[in-house]
């Protein structure tokens, strides 16, 4: 028998054997540089990362890749397919010299990206059709103007945009309103509130100072806030009180009167709300009872806003307030709040004595809008009323 050797080859069962650790190897070094929510999200390309491609590509195809990856140790070429640029990375094993298997090793970045769309954008990330990112979209005019109008509901001259929904009525009614955001607690807790019931017995009875007032015809605009109809006004019109001079900065309607005299309650009220230089509130209440048609509530409602949050500016030095007081000027005086949310306390009030006069077609045209936008009696709480003699 000859001594002569043979070459020994691999069987077939250790050359797949082989191929199977690569691909083990392909896949767990895979696995270490991606993290498992990404291999959890994207199954499609795990799936392309573990699986073999059901047929070789053209020979023509593969001769670079032969000649690029032939003289390289298989770990090389996985190393240099995983840590490769952004682009998929295709390797082909090479066992014994011989192409074996395909493997498609996906890119990290795609896959990173691809999570972060499942977790859902935020409002601010959106992108738009192109790609870029969108800014949010402002609210249109008209939605502008209602929030703005909305927050400067009954007496107030600050905006309130985040202030939440109130009203006159239900849920969200005057026995809500402390509850409704910790802003308007005042409204719950408060021991000055308005409005009051006035009792003439119960004031305090002598000489107090004449109310000055100094108003002229003036610009305004006339905004319906979905509480009331309320008159922005411009030019320079104030009163004269306590040696202060308050400038008047809008004034607006409650039907029925929020105010009453011994328990008498009146058709309207309109409420004059001034601002001095210190910020310091003080309001006139003129009574409205049926009567003679009012020059100047005929004026506003002729530029009456119909839609809530809609304005309408009148031609310049149109309205005179002056027009609304009674000749009478005497007052009640004390110390209040606003009597819509905030509820803010330390305001002036100077209820006038003798009320105006106002048409019942006038009061029929508010009340078709607003039935009822009184807040209800407060408490007085020993509070001391001046009657003006």
């Amino acid at each position: 028998m000859s001594s002569r050797r043979w070459p020994v080859f691999p069987a077939p069962q250790a050359e797949a054997r082989a191929c199977l650790h690569a691909l083990a190897a392909t896949a767990l070094l895979a696995g270490a540089l991606q993290p498992a929510s990404s291999l959890a999200a994207e199954p499609a390309h795990a799936a392309a990362s573990a699986s073999v491609a059901a047929k070789p590509p053209a020979k023509a195809a593969s001769r670079p890749a032969e000649a690029e990856t032939g003289s390289k140790s298989p770990a090389e070429q996985l190393r240099e397919a995983v840590a490769g640029g952004v682009a998929s990375k295709r390797l082909t094993l090479v066992v014994n010299g011989k192409e074996k298997k395909y493997i498609t090793v996906p890119p990290r970045g795609p896959v990173e990206k691809v999570v972060k769309q499942e977790e859902g954008p935020t409002a601010s990330q959106a992108a738009d059709d192109h790609g870029r990112r969108a800014t949010p979209r402002p609210p249109s005019g008209r939605a502008a103007a209602r929030a703005r109008a909305a927050a400067m509901a009954g007496h107030e001259t600050s905006a309130h945009g985040a202030d939440p929904h109130w009203s006159y009525e239900g849920d969200t009614g005057p026995q809500a309103w402390g509850k409704l955001k910790p802003d308007f607690s005042l409204c719950t807790i408060g021991k000055r509130q308005s409005p009051i019931n006035i009792e003439d017995n119960a004031t305090l009875q002598g000489p107090a100072e004449p109310l000055q007032f100094h108003y002229r015809a003036s610009g305004a605009s006339v905004v319906n806030n979905g509480h009331t109809i309320q008159v922005d006004m411009l030019g320079e019109n104030f009163i004269t009180v306590r040696g202060s001079d308050y400038k008047l900065v809008q004034l607006h309607f409650h039907h029925p009167s929020e105010e009453r005299v011994n328990f008498k309650s009146f058709a309207m009220v309109a409420h004059l709300v001034h601002k001095n230089a210190d910020g310091q509130l003080a309001v006139v209440a003129v009574l409205l009872e049926p009567g003679a048609a009012n020059p100047v509530i005929n004026t506003v409602w002729t530029y009456m806003p119909l839609d809530a949050g809609d304005r309408v500016r009148m031609p310049a030095e149109l309205l005179d307030p002056s027009g609304l007081l009674p000749q009478d000027q005497r007052y009640y005086q004390f110390l209040g709040s606003l009597t819509t949310p905030p509820c803010t306390e330390g305001v002036l009030w100077m209820v006038l004595k003798t009320p105006s006069a106002i048409s019942r077609e006038q009061i029929k045209l508010f009340s078709q809008l607003f039935p009822n936008n009184a807040r209800p009696l407060q408490p007085l709480n020993n509070r001391p009323v001046r009657e003006a003699q």
